[in-house]
């Protein structure tokens, strides 16, 4: 392409006006890219950015533990992990912000000869696959990780794994994309999305603004924007409760650690994040005694050395569920220029990189990835799938 050519198109896309609403990691991470790449965008959140799900979020970077089997969330996943090293350094060069990021790897430790038989599959189908990682016996993981309970049966280490602060990423995302001249608003509530001959009219409770494109990534929060009859896509809140520790003085853990009852996250300060519930109750984001007692139980069962840490903070957040488990990036089929990218689950922070060069690439009518195909919008205005009653296994990072 000449350097008119450029430039030209440059023109062409600095004139497209993009609204983006939802202000957690997803809508920074996207509203950052759109900037990035020269267009207008606005940031439209309910509440404060980043105070969503998104603040209740461990960080998880573990692909090949979210995702047991070989699938589309594996690859979505993997892909992404790919891209991270360069999204962080982005981000923190852009914002001038510290963001706690380590890819210290992960041990998922078995507890008994079913969780163990269980983890020699994953071994076995990774290494096949081939993904680094290596199962070592219950003396062995001790070694690797001294502070594991010595009843541990075994253990599989992803070194590729790691983690990232949530919430210092998504405010290291807002100034990154404000340097880029996208502008927040929050907190602004979007009560409509109305589509006329010249775009989208987003309408707030102080009024309305025309937009060429609009970026529906308001989590668990999408069906409450009205979006014109059957154009949002079902996404269904799952609580998560996240408990937030200070270790007991003297060496830390050194890995993230798994287990059938949690996960225990090490940060570089000393906090450690127990995490996390998987709860069915509707938009109840309360803590409870049972959810709290529930994650510390499962903790000390792998690491005995919570019984002395010291207690900091609960967090919940809302994780927004599809009935597939896969996200949901695409054009609307009902609503000209509306564009979604929502549904993520407990992958949200995980698949950030990757969700805003796919969102990106279609406002800028790139050639769409194959991998867009599995996530779109329309596969469930075909399939009669329904979230109420279906299991939503796992645990939130």
């Amino acid at each position: 392409m000449g350097a008119l050519a450029r430039k030209t198109r440059s023109l062409v896309h600095s004139r497209i006006r993009v609204t983006v609403v939802g202000g957690g990691v997803i809508g920074c991470a996207v509203a950052y890219e759109l900037g990035r790449r020269g267009l207008e965008v606005r940031v439209l959140e309910r509440r404060d950015v980043g105070l969503g799900a998104t603040q209740a979020s461990a960080g998880m970077l573990a692909p090949f533990i979210e995702a047991e089997h070989a699938g589309p969330l594996r690859r979505l996943g993997s892909r992404s992990l790919e891209l991270y090293d360069q999204f962080v350094a982005d981000v923190v060069g852009d914002s001038g912000d510290a963001v706690p990021y380590d890819r210290c790897g992960t041990i998922e430790v078995a507890t008994d000869s079913d969780s163990l038989a269980r983890l020699e599959r994953s071994a076995s189908e990774l290494s096949m696959a081939g993904v680094g990682c290596r199962l070592v016996g219950g003396s062995e993981a001790v070694d690797d990780e001294p502070h594991l309970s010595r009843h541990v049966a075994g253990a599989l280490l992803v070194p590729s794994h790691g983690f990232v602060g949530a919430a210092p990423l998504t405010a290291a995302l807002r100034r990154a994309a404000a340097r880029h001249g996208v502008s927040f608003q929050s907190p602004c509530t979007v009560r409509r999305l109305a589509p006329t001959p010249q775009g989208i009219e987003v309408q707030t409770d102080s009024g309305g603004q025309l937009s060429d494109v609009v970026v529906l990534a308001a989590g668990s929060w999408n069906d409450k924007v009205g979006a014109e009859d059957g154009a949002t896509p079902w996404v269904k809140p799952v609580r998560g409760q996240l408990v937030r520790l200070q270790w007991p003085a003297g060496p830390r853990l050194t890995k993230v650690v798994w287990s059938s009852g949690c996960y225990v996250v090490p940060w570089p300060d000393g906090t450690t994040l127990v995490g996390a519930t998987v709860e069915d109750v509707g938009f109840d984001e309360r803590a409870t005694v049972a959810g709290v007692t529930g994650l510390l139980d499962a903790a000390r069962e792998v690491l005995p050395a919570v019984t002395r840490a010291h207690f900091e903070a609960v967090r919940v957040g809302l994780r927004p569920a599809t009935a597939d488990d896969l996200p949901i990036v695409g054009w609307s089929h009902v609503v000209p220029k509306l564009l979604y990218a929502t549904g993520h689950y407990r992958n949200g922070v995980l698949l950030a990189p990757l969700t805003a060069r796919l969102v990106a690439d279609l406002v800028l009518d790139a050639t769409p990835d194959p991998l867009l195909d599995t996530l779109a919008p329309g596969r469930f205005e075909t399939a009669a799938t329904a979230l109420t009653g279906a299991s939503v296994a796992g645990s939130d990072t």
